[in-house]
């Protein structure tokens, strides 16, 4: 499901029948770890209290975590199960962990398609220098990677954030 700037900018977006957004129990740990499993991503900063959750039907189908630093957050580990793609969750819930953001928005992503994804709601590549101090330990090992083995790690910004 493609989705126009303004339909993007837009606050009524919907999530399909059947299906809501809400902050990640404890319950909800174990699906949060299957789905950041699958997806092959960084299990070691799971913390389900920064998560948001969609569950469709009763079963968690997508999650995404806005992870806090010292004066920057960011959005990680968003992930839709494969059953689930291409109905448009991604982009609800990148839009909703967008507006639930109180500090200025970073992340990093594997490769040109996800960074073109992004750029789609206003988020810009930058450099690792351009990351803010409190997030290069974090993206320090990503960075490496990129310079010694040409990972195509690309670290974005959202100019919009707070």
């Amino acid at each position: 499901m493609q989705f126009s700037m303004q339909q993007m900018r837009q606050n009524d977006l919907s999530l399909p029948t059947g299906c809501v957004v809400r902050k990640a129990t404890s319950d909800d740990i174990w699906s949060i770890r299957w789905l950041v499993f699958t997806a092959k991503l960084d299990p070691t900063q799971i913390r389900f209290s920064q998560f948001w959750v969609i569950e469709c039907e009763g079963k968690l189908v997508a999650c995404g975590q806005l992870r806090n630093f010292s004066g920057a957050q960011e959005l990680g580990s968003l992930i839709v199960a494969a059953a689930w793609r291409s109905r448009g969750l991604g982009t609800f819930l990148t839009m909703h962990l967008i507006r639930q953001a109180t500090q200025p928005l970073y992340l990093e992503c594997l490769g040109q398609r996800l960074a073109q994804f992004y750029e789609r709601f206003g988020f810009v590549p930058i450099s690792f220098a351009e990351l803010p101090q409190a997030l290069k330990p974090k993206f320090g090992l990503s960075d490496l990677g990129k310079r010694l083995l040409g990972v195509p790690v690309v670290f974005m910004h959202y100019p919009g954030s707070k």
